[in-house]
Order: C-alpha cells, then structure tokens, then sequence
C-alpha cells in the first residue's frame, strides 16, 4: 500500500501591517480624549532624541518578555493559546506589544481589533493593533460612557469579530501631559538648527544715506547671504553699517537647555535620567546591573505591563481562574548562573522542586519524557 502524499504546505509569510500612526482616519482620535487640545502629533514628538530614547527602552523591553498563561489559584505555569504567543497572525508578538506600549505610552490607551474566534466559547483567538489616530468614540450624553467605536469612519460591533479590545493605561499619554516639555525641546532644535545653518549674529543693515528701492534692498540682501556662507569677512559702503541684535548660541546656552529639557523629558515619561544620558550630574559611581532593572521594572515599566497582563486576564478573552503574565523574572530579572544555581540548589535541598523542574527552571530537557502518547509513538 502507497503512502498518500502530504498535500499540507506552509504558506509564505502574511502580509505585514503597516505599524505607524502616520497614516490613518484622521490625525487625533476622540478616543485620546484630546482632540482641539493642540496636542503634539506622535510622529513630531518622536523627533526628539530623549521621547524616541525613553520610548524605545519602554516598548523594547516589556515587548521582548514572554506572555504566559498561570493558573490564578495556584500561580501553576500552563499551556497558553496560540493567540498568547503570536496575537497578529502577520508579525511576531514583539512587534504587537510593542506598538500597544508605544500606544499606551503618548496615546493613554491603545487598540486591539479581534479577527477570529474560537468556536466552543466566541473568546477571541487573533488580534491586530489598531493605530489611535485611526479609532473615534461616540460616548453618551454625558460623555461618561463610550457607546461604540468607530475604525477608519465604519461603525465596529462592540463584540465578536471586527469589536476593539480596549487597553486603558494607568496615566494620561505623554503627548496630553509632556506636550509643552517636549514642543520646547522642538523648538530648541529648530533655533539651535538655525544657529548652525547661519553661523553669523542676527542683525540688519542699516543706511544712513538716501532710501533704496525695494528691489534693490532685496538683492542687497540675498548678495550679502550668499557672501556670508562663503566667507565671514564683509565690505560695507560708508552709508551702510551692520548693526547685530541676536545672541551667538553660547550665550543663548543651547547645550544646558537641551540637558535639562531631555531630563524633563526623563521625568515625564518616568525613565531615569542617567538612562537617556540626562543626568550629568549623577553622583552614582556603580550600580548593579539587576537592582538597576529591577528599579526600571519596578517604577517604569510595571504601569504598561500591569495595563495589559490585567486586561488580556478578564473574562471575555481569557478563561475565569486563569492570568496572563509577562515573564519578567524568567527573562529581564534573570540573575547570572551561579546565583539561579544556589537558588535552585537550595529549592532542591528544601523539596519544593525536583530535578526535572530544576533543569526546566533553566531550560534544560528533563529526564524521560512525560507524555505517554509520544513515547508510544517513539517506540
């Protein structure tokens, strides 16, 4: 008897979705609550060296820790769904969570829309991200409640496929509460970029002889540029004298506005300084590397990863008596070898583990193997 051939394939990858906010609906969403605030769009803050810094240390870590799945009642590791590792089914998990902290982070909340379910319960089991600027509210008359979204200007069903899961963040987005820090840092760039592009005093010509005409004036103007970019020395008639009215960028202090201004940075998106290289007047000579990360965890991360380990947890995504958790101990908090090995060592002297949880514990394979069906198999 033949052997059927294997008709099953893996199919190219998906095509990626566009992970940007610079695109979209519209340019502010109802759904940010600022809309005719004046806000700074996403796209301009992220100009600024501190906002992208402090930006990309939140979302590239919590988006580098695994998702798991734990038994709420006896905090028991146990098999996550197919969703809990890869949510978009057309890119990796890290780049979801990514952009759902980047959302968090300037927006105040961000956006899942469900694309499948499964069939024995209707929880969900895909998602994709949805941009902000993408996503509007109508909310009822007393603009207390949200009575249903709207994504690209269609209507979304508040459940099942199409619906948006809705993470709240702890604070308000860094574009509502940073936007004058950081559109002062903006304009520091551009004057600092104006100093540097005209390396030369403001100041104007002034005549002490007869009035020129208007098109002569100009074209005296734009010689006396193209001159200046060319060389610094300058030859004036005896009615014409140069008169200065700016401040060269050492006196505007250009270099101690941009510190301070990325440290307010640093502060309004709850980062330590010294770790955008703000702080130069840190007095910390050593730190230890896992103290230093667990303060990270602990004061900057812990707001966005507890905003989406409680909200992947409720009931309509994930069964009652299970939690979904980022691994940060497993991963971000791991200590060196020798320290896990006391740990384990002591764990084992104790009986609370026993070797093949110990070598699970530092992913090794244990022992034998645990399911009967693949040992048949094997034999």
């Amino acid at each position: 008897m033949g052997l059927r051939p294997d008709t099953k394939k893996v199919d190219a990858q998906y095509a990626p979705a566009i992970m940007d906010t610079a695109y979209g609906y519209g340019y502010f969403s109802t759904a940010t609550s600022n809309v005719g605030m004046g806000v700074l769009p996403r796209d301009m803050a992220m100009q600024v060296p501190a906002v992208a810094r402090c930006r990309n240390l939140i979302a590239g870590v919590i988006s580098s820790l695994d998702l798991e799945l734990y038994r709420k009642s006896t905090g028991e590791e146990i098999g996550k769904p197919v969703w809990l590792e890869q949510p978009d089914i057309r890119q990796p998990r890290s780049v979801t969570i990514a952009w759902t902290v980047d959302s968090l982070l300037f927006y105040g909340n961000a956006f899942w829309r469900v694309t499948s379910q499964y069939a024995d319960d209707g929880r969900p089991s895909g998602f994709e991200w949805v941009a902000n600027n993408r996503v509007t509210t109508t909310t009822n008359e007393f603009g207390t409640e949200v009575q249903f979204y709207t994504v690209d200007g269609a209507r979304a069903p508040m459940s099942g496929i199409g619906s948006l899961v809705t993470f709240q963040g702890l604070t308000n987005g860094v574009l509502i509460t940073g936007s004058r820090t950081i559109q002062s840092a903006l304009d520091l760039e551009k004057a600092a970029n104006v100093a540097a592009s005209t390396p030369m005093p403001t100041g104007y010509i002034k005549n002490t002889g007869a009035d020129l005409p208007e098109q002569q004036i100009s074209g005296l103007l734009a010689s006396w540029k193209a001159a200046r970019q060319s060389r610094s020395t300058a030859y004036l008639t005896s009615t014409l004298s140069y008169e200065t009215t700016g401040f060269s960028p050492k006196d505007m202090m250009y270099n101690e506005a941009s510190q301070y201004l990325a440290t307010q940075i640093a502060r309004a998106m709850n980062v330590p300084a010294y770790m955008i290289s703000a702080d130069m007047n840190n007095s910390m000579t050593y730190q230890n590397i896992l103290d230093g990360r667990k303060e990270f965890v602990a004061y900057s991360l812990q707001p966005f990863i507890s905003a989406i380990e409680t909200r992947l947890s409720m009931n309509d995504i994930t069964a009652n008596g299970n939690i979904v958790k980022f691994a940060v101990d497993d991963t971000f908090l791991r200590g060196d070898a020798m320290s896990r090995l006391d740990v384990t060592e002591k764990m084992l002297n104790l009986g609370l583990i026993d070797i093949n949880q110990a070598k699970e514990m530092e992913d090794l394979t244990p022992e034998g193997n645990e399911n009967p069906e693949i040992d048949e198999v094997m034999d």
